[in-house]
């Protein structure tokens, strides 16, 4: 069985490349990212120091026009300043369920683009794609793609379309961010590499959704995170 993880250089992605490696070995894995028009470039650093670290193949795409239309605050040419909220703050406050932070169809985009790599590089075996979506994203509907729901009904058409060689793998589709820690602390994930923080700046600036949520996680373990 071969392994595609969608790597973002965060917790949960890297925690998944190491459940990758664990379950196929380090020479049946390999990783992906996407730069999608992001405000900065630091999150596609790790994944490439991340895949370094474990000696795997890396693979980059560019998706920047596809979405190039979208105002979300993630992207470099949208008008809105990123939200220096928790995400239950800014659901509360949002008229229409959605975070500002929500890339449009961003997983939906990336698992197809793993599926086509995947028959591409593997076409005479099978494989899994690895995607770090868990049960803290999807509370409240705030990233939609990250629901157990997208998730099986992606693999689902993904393994139709691949004529059953590729299936969508979400190990953490139910579980917090403060469990995906432990687990990873487990496999020895090199959580130093990691970043998760929606500000591109020299350290995280601790204070928007994903800094807030990785800091309850390492808290919730008794760890200090080793970026903060």
């Amino acid at each position: 069985m071969k392994a595609i993880v969608l790597s973002s250089g965060g917790i949960d992605s890297t925690t998944c490349i190491a459940k990758a490696v664990e379950k196929c070995g380090a020479g049946n894995v390999v990783t992906v990212s996407i730069f999608y028009g992001q405000k900065h470039k630091k999150e596609l650093e790790c994944a490439r120091k991340i895949a370094e670290y474990y000696q795997l193949a890396h693979y980059e795409f560019d998706l920047q026009q596809v979405l190039s239309y979208s105002n979300c605050s993630l992207l470099s040419a949208s008008t809105e300043a990123i939200s220096h909220k928790s995400y239950a703050e800014q659901l509360s406050e949002s008229r229409d369920g959605i975070v500002s932070t929500y890339v449009p169809f961003r997983n939906g985009l990336m698992l197809s683009v793993c599926a086509s790599l995947a028959m591409s590089l593997f076409p005479d075996e099978n494989s899994e794609i690895y995607i770090g979506a868990h049960a803290d994203d999807a509370a409240g509907n705030a990233y939609a793609d990250c629901s157990p729901a997208f998730t099986q009904h992606m693999s689902d058409a993904i393994r139709i379309g691949t004529y059953e060689k590729v299936t969508v793998t979400a190990p953490f589709v139910h579980m917090h961010k403060a469990d995906i820690v432990a687990e990873g602390i487990r496999l020895h994930t090199p959580y130093h590499l990691t970043w998760s923080c929606y500000e591109g700046a020299e350290t995280p600036c601790g204070i928007c959704g994903t800094c807030i949520d990785r800091a309850k996680a390492f808290a919730a373990n008794n760890l200090k995170d080793p970026v903060s």
